[in-house]
């Protein structure tokens, strides 16, 4: 090589090592880097599902290192959950319990505590946690382990000195989230392969574009619009799939209609009115939305076999059982 050649060489070396030397590093989140940023959005889902708060963000810290394990950087999963059977979406693979396996992939942080808490509130060997108090942490740590959750046997022991370390059980007390909280967390997406979201844009930040109506039995609903489906309410109204199909009766493959009535709180268990005569084209089910009456009371009160249907005329008592 030259001595032109050697000067080139040199220089491009000096500029690499430069460059390198300029390239940002990106910093690791601190556990209080993770509670600060999460912690609203904790007490969020607290309130729409009873997983405690507490609960939510010690998992979220143990399972993703707070928040910069492998797995929460390059799916956004920061609760370890897996594939199992019924995950439709994305999926990363790596070693866990054994090699190569399957973990869901979220397009958000965001997505991934809306998933953690449907994960715990529709799956049966977690109904035993939805009866313990929210402010129950202990319990809720416990049963967590006892349910299958986790493998490890200190689990419990572990998220309760997490809990009790940085004193997350105050957020268990909450009954609302702060007005004038940034909600630049609830969108958060670390994932290196996803684009910014543009200014402004965040999946928690609701606008409901249409207004909430109180039922005449106190119960909250909004009327439905042609082309709405479940993902159009969990939306505009913080209202999951499985209340939705809980509180109107509905199958999960329900398409809905415009102008119809859809609930966001559960019926009541009785109607204000007394009785309610049956007209041509009437179903239980039609009835049950106008009076705003869970429907197996409604069956139940007139001594009638769910699924069947009433007769023109027939009278159906509300409030009442009626007489045998």
């Amino acid at each position: 090589m030259g001595k032109s050649g050697l000067i080139i060489a040199f220089w491009v070396i000096l500029m690499s090592a430069g460059a390198a030397q300029t390239q940002p590093v990106q910093r690791k989140f601190t556990r209080q880097d993770y509670i600060e940023k999460y912690k609203y959005l904790a007490v969020k889902e607290m309130l729409i599902s009873g997983v405690p708060a507490s609960i939510t963000l010690a998992q979220g810290l143990l399972e993703s290192g707070d928040g910069n394990s492998t797995l929460a950087l390059k799916a956004n999963n920061h609760f370890g959950i897996k594939c199992h059977g019924d995950w439709e979406g994305n999926k990363y693979y790596m070693d866990d319990d054994r090699k190569g396996e399957c973990f869901r992939v979220y397009e958000s942080v965001f997505d991934s505590y809306r998933d953690h808490s449907e994960f715990l509130k529709t799956r049966e060997r977690y109904a035993e946690l939805f009866t313990l108090k929210r402010t129950d942490y202990k319990a809720w740590a416990r049963g967590l382990k006892k349910a299958g959750y986790a493998t490890n046997p200190d689990y419990p022991q572990l998220l309760i000195k997490i809990i009790e370390d940085n004193n997350l059980h105050q957020y268990d007390e909450m009954s609302e989230v702060p007005e004038n909280v940034e909600n630049d967390y609830a969108k958060a997406d670390t994932r290196p392969d996803k684009k910014e979201k543009t200014a402004g844009e965040s999946e928690f930040t609701i606008s409901t574009g249409r207004e909430i109506q109180m039922h005449p039995n106190h119960i909250k609903f909004v009327v439905a619009k042609a082309g709405d489906n479940f993902g159009t309410f969990e939306k505009l109204y913080e209202v999951r799939k499985w209340q939705l199909t809980k509180y109107n009766d509905l199958p999960d493959n329900y398409r809905f209609q415009g102008g119809e009535t859809v609930f966001l709180q559960p019926k009541r268990n009785r109607a204000k009115e007394d009785f309610h005569f049956v007209v041509e084209g009437e179903t239980m089910k039609s009835i049950s939305q106008q009076y705003g009456i869970k429907l197996k009371k409604l069956y139940r009160k007139n001594h009638m076999t769910p699924g069947t249907q009433p007769q023109p005329g027939q009278k159906l008592w509300l409030r009442k059982i009626k007489p045998e």
